[in-house]
């Protein structure tokens, strides 16, 4: 093989071991950031993994919020009329957290299948409600629309 050839056969060789390396480390950071939503019934059923950041959500049942008077420490039901599923969060919940609406709450799952959140979002209107509770609660038989 000539000197040439042999010069930019590495130089492709090298290239592409670079791209590879390169397409890995964003891939496994890309993963490490991924938050994969679960309804109640998925999480009833044990498809969502324990101790990783997952984003749980449906409507809150009505009754169930508990607030702690010394601290800033809610808990709360929220259902897809599958299943149940009790979210704890410390902090301020959003101003449109109400009983019968749609939430999702990022957050980790525990051992005793209670989702204990970082972050609680609400909806952002009258209207709205996120797509990944409406098609939960469409699965389970119930128009989106409908409360509890």
């Amino acid at each position: 093989m000539r000197p040439i050839r042999k010069r930019r056969l590495q130089l492709v060789l090298l290239l592409l071991v670079g791209v590879g390396i390169t397409a890995a480390i964003a891939l496994t950071a890309l993963q490490q950031n991924i938050n994969l939503f679960y309804s109640p019934a998925q999480i009833v059923a044990g498809e969502a993994e324990q101790g990783v950041k997952i984003r749980a959500g449906g409507l809150v049942v009505p009754g169930s919020v508990k607030r702690d008077p010394n601290s800033l420490m809610a808990e709360f039901q929220v259902t897809d009329y599958k299943g149940y599923v009790t979210i704890r969060y410390t902090g301020i919940l959003p101003d449109l957290f109400a009983e019968g609406q749609g939430i999702v709450a990022i957050g980790a799952l525990g051992e005793d299948m209670v989702v204990t959140a970082d972050e609680v979002l609400a909806k952002h209107d009258e209207e709205y409600m996120a797509p990944e509770i409406v098609k939960a609660i469409e699965d389970a038989g119930h128009p989106a629309g409908t409360s509890l």
